[in-house]
Order: structure tokens, then C-alpha cells, then sequence
């Protein structure tokens, strides 16, 4: 298989080193708007084959995209840039007639007149509305293949084929105990996207009412995270879950709440309340005369870069899917999860634990496409494919999953 990457920040980075240790991969391009980053990237591989090379590409220019993806003979783009770039990778490789694989999906736009009670274009509607092209040219575009959108979604299918006769909720929760030494606020996932999730309204799934939206973090709860984490108040926050699982899984209601912490929302509260969390740009004097900048970008600049914490990070991160339904009869509940600690990506692959948690689930991803057991046309989201094949080859790379019975 032969995959162009674009985007050698920290998951592109942890996707190179995880998938330099397997052997599904002919060649990969690795690419960014930073050459420096890109080549560092490669440079860090103990690859003297060369299967790895460096490139540096603008991700916006979907027709450089699309020519480098036919000049290198590409099977597959792989995204893992931020959402601001998914529509111009996603033409691009439907022009070029490659397969597409992302970890975070178009973004949406909230309700003109009432945001917090119904959806405006939700996230992936610019994607899914393209579907039948992508059918149509026998391609597949595999949206949401990261950790959150990505393996929750497998843990859903799962759960529908293997535990459940009928499930009454899906419910993702997200939750770490991780702390950063010297940092009183230092966002272990990149903080343009964490601004887009948590502060746009929410969505919530029932079958009876579709999609609608509720105030940014509405409805907390404590959840009981597994592995020593513990207990961590979660709150709902906009997630590409609850619009891809109700699409190919029977559940009367979807929701994704994820462990921020009192600290951490009243900073993201401070920043909208200042406009720090716009991505219009603003007009500053410079040395050179005025200067556009965006005040998201300018957060997001004066933040320490994610994949450089993990020597001062601590603790780890859980991703799962607690879900509610019946089994033979019997009322069940099971939570279906994944644990990394820091400690342990930080040892066996440089990679601080969030990035690495990401990055690794569209590595395996790629295997199963490469062998051909996912296989599939038009744009789907994991949970459209079989799970197991997936968490076998999970515990194959080295990183279980756990399954724990609510009741």
C-alpha cells in the first residue's frame, strides 16, 4: 500500500512510528505545510529501506494534493491535519481516485436562530453529501478513523453484533487523569480543535426526535473511569460519534461526554467571552505595517505544542463506549474501553499518550484495507465495517482494549 499523510504534527508523527513497525506499507509520503517537520518526522524512523519520505505540501491546494497523489501512485490519502483542511484533502482524492482516511470530520456550522435546540449543517453533512460519488467512482473515503471519532465507533458495532439484542443508549465518554508539570493550562490535544468541540452546541441522537442541540456543557455527570483514573465529572460536547453511529447502528439515543474539568471550562468560557475562540481574523499593527491574524491561531501559538509535553506528562487517557440496552431478555450495561498510559507511549514510542491513542487506530485501519478485510465503497464510518477483525489486530499492535460490566 502506498499513502500519502498530510500533516507530520504530533498523531502524524505517532502514525509514522507506529506504522514503520509493521509491514502492510509499500511507501509513505510524508507531508506538511513545515518541510522541517516532515523530514524530522522521517528522519526520527529507523527505516533505511526508504519506505518513508518527506514532502512538504500545502494541505488548502487540493490540486498540488491531487497531483501528488497520482504522480506518486497513491492507494490512500491519510488526513491528519486539523478539520479546517478536510474538504480540500477529500477532493483531492476523489479527484485523484485514491481511497480516504480521516480522524475528524467537516465542520459544522451552528443554527442561525436557535443554536442550542437544533442543528445547522452538522459535522460530515459537506462530506456525506458527496457519498454517491464516492460510490460511484468504487472509492472509499473512511471518515472519523481516529480514536474519538474512530474506535468508540468500533466499540458500537461491537457491541451491536456481539453483546446486545437491543441498545436502549450509546454513550461515548472520555476521560484521563493526566497533568503536565510547569503548565497550569496545557491542552494535551490540539487546542484549535478542542475550542471547535467544546464550545460549539452539542449534539444529542434519539430515534424518536433525530439530531438536535443542547447548551455547551450541558448535562454533567460523573463517570468512573477504569485503570486507576477514577471518577471525572464529563459534560456533552460536539462529536462526529453521535452523527455517524445512529447511521448504521439500531440505538434510541447517542451522546458524547467528555472529562474536561471546572478549570479547563471556565478557561474555554474566558476565551469566548474575550472573541479568543474566533477563527475571523482581526486586523494588529506589525513591524512591517497591520498584520490578519486569527485570534484562535494566536491561542494556539502561545500554547505549548501537544507533542513536546510528554516528558512532563503524567497518568492516562481513556476512550470508550458505555452502552445500555438488553441482552436474552436481561437488562445490560457494559463500558468498552482504552487505556494508554503516558508512561508507556512515551517508552515504546516517543509519543506522549493522547497523540498516540489517536494515531494509532487509523495505523490499523490501513492494514485492514491493505489485507482487504475492510472493504467497502462510498464515505462510512467505522462502525459500518466489522469490529472484530479490528480489535484482534488491536491487541496484536501490542495495546488491549477492556471490557467492564456495569451491572
Amino acid at each position: 500500500m502506498r499513502v500519502l499523510l498530510v500533516g507530520a504534527g504530533g498523531v502524524g508523527t505517532a502514525v509514522t512510528r507506529i506504522a514503520a513497525r509493521r509491514g502492510f506499507l509499500t511507501h509513505m509520503i510524508v507531508a506538511d505545510y513545515d518541510l522541517a517537520r516532515a523530514e524530522a518526522a522521517v528522519a526520527a524512523l529507523d527505516e533505511p529501506d526508504g519506505r518513508f519520505s518527506p514532502y512538504r505540501l500545502d494541505a488548502s491546494d487540493a490540486e498540488a494534493v491531487r497531483s501528488l497523489l497520482v504522480t506518486e501512485r497513491c492507494d490512500l490519502l491519510l488526513n491528519a491535519t486539523d478539520p479546517r483542511f478536510v474538504m480540500p484533502l477529500f477532493d483531492a482524492a476523489l479527484a485523484a481516485g485514491t481511497h480516504y482516511l480521516d480522524m475528524a470530520m467537516s465542520l459544522s456550522v451552528p443554527h442561525a436562530r436557535a443554536p442550542y435546540e437544533r442543528c445547522g449543517v452538522k459535522l460530515g453533512d459537506e462530506q456525506f453529501a458527496r457519498a454517491g460519488e464516492w460510490a460511484d467512482a468504487g472509492r472509499l473515503a473512511l471518515v472519523g478513523m481516529g480514536v474519538e471519532p474512530g474506535l468508540s465507533d468500533v466499540f458500537a458495532r461491537y457491541a451491536a453484533d456481539e453483546l446486545f439484542d437491543e441498545i436502549e443508549e450509546l454513550g461515548v465518554r472520555d476521560g484521563a487523569n493526566l497533568t503536565v508539570e510547569g503548565y497550569d493550562f496545557a491542552p494535551s490535544f490540539s487546542i484549535w480543535t478542542t475550542i471547535e468541540e467544546c464550545l460549539n452546541p452539542p449534539v444529542v441522537y434519539e430515534k424518536d426526535r433525530g439530531w438536535f442541540t443542547t447548551p455547551p456543557f450541558s448535562e454533567p455527570e460523573v463517570f468512573d473511569f477504569p485503570e486507576g483514573i477514577g471518577p471525572v465529572e464529563c459534560v456533552n460536547v460536539e462529536h462526529e460519534e453521535v452523527l455517524l453511529m445512529p447511521r448504521w447502528v439500531d440505538a434510541r439515543r447517542v451522546t458524547f461526554k467528555y472529562g474536561l474539568g471546572d478549570d479547563f471550562i471556565a478557561k474555554l468560557k474566558t476565551l469566548h467571552a474575550l472573541g479568543l475562540d474566533s477563527t475571523a481574523k482581526v486586523t494588529v499593527p506589525g513591524a512591517d505595517g497591520p498584520v490578519e491574524v486569527s485570534p484562535r491561531d494566536v491561542v494556539a501559538a502561545c500554547l505549548p505544542d501537544p507533542a513536546t509535553l510528554g516528558e512532563r506528562m503524567t497518568g492516562k487517557t481513556c476512550a470508550g463506549t458505555w452502552v445500555k440496552g438488553t441482552k436474552d431478555g436481561a437488562a445490560r450495561e457494559v463500558y468498552l474501553y482504552h487505556v494508554v498510559d503516558n508512561e508507556w507511549s512515551m517508552r515504546e514510542y516517543g509519543s506522549q499518550a493522547v497523540v498516540w491513542q489517536t494515531a494509532v487506530n487509523p495505523v490499523i485501519a490501513l492494514e485492514l484495507i491493505a489485507s482487504g478485510a475492510w472493504q467497502g465503497t462510498g464515505v462510512l464510518g467505522p462502525e459500518a465495517l466489522p469490529a472484530r477483525p479490528f480489535l484482534d489486530l488491536l491487541i496484536e499492535y501490542g495495546t488491549p482494549w477492556g471490557l467492564r460490566e456495569e451491572r
